[in-house]
């Protein structure tokens, strides 16, 4: 089954790994934020090992995106971000797991001090489930 783990943040300035740049992270002890970049090496590691991790990427600041939306019978383009948002689509991994069970475990692991993480089921073309 896959799933798509999305990584919501809003690091001032914008930059990667986002944790390095929001205030609750950097707050943090430094010995448990290497404890904690650490574990999620780890983490990606053995999902490379064992299969799971199908890919995953950074973004670009939000102020970089382009939006394409139908209008008057074209498409309209206009500069990012979507909207006013305290957050961010940050990053992103693809993910293919046994089950729900595990996407959520692991979901759980990416989330970091002042982020938002968002575990979605991917769908098939045509628009069913797995």
């Amino acid at each position: 089954m896959k799933y798509v783990i999305l990584i919501h943040s809003n690091p001032q300035p914008w930059g990667h790994p986002t944790g390095d740049y929001l205030p609750e992270y950097q707050a943090m002890p430094p010995e448990r934020r290497d404890r904690m970049t650490a574990d999620f090496e780890k983490l990606l590691g053995e999902m490379r090992e064992n299969g799971e991790l199908v890919t995953g990427e950074a973004l670009g600041a939000p102020e970089s995106s382009r939006l394409y939306r139908w209008d008057d019978g074209k498409p309209l383009v206009t500069d990012g971000p979507y909207s006013e948002a305290k957050e961010h689509l940050a990053g992103f991994f693809l993910i293919d797991v046994e089950n729900q069970t595990r996407a959520e475990e692991i979901a759980a692991q990416f989330a970091g001090p002042g982020e938002t993480v968002e575990l979605r089921p991917t769908m098939w073309p045509g628009g069913d489930d797995q």
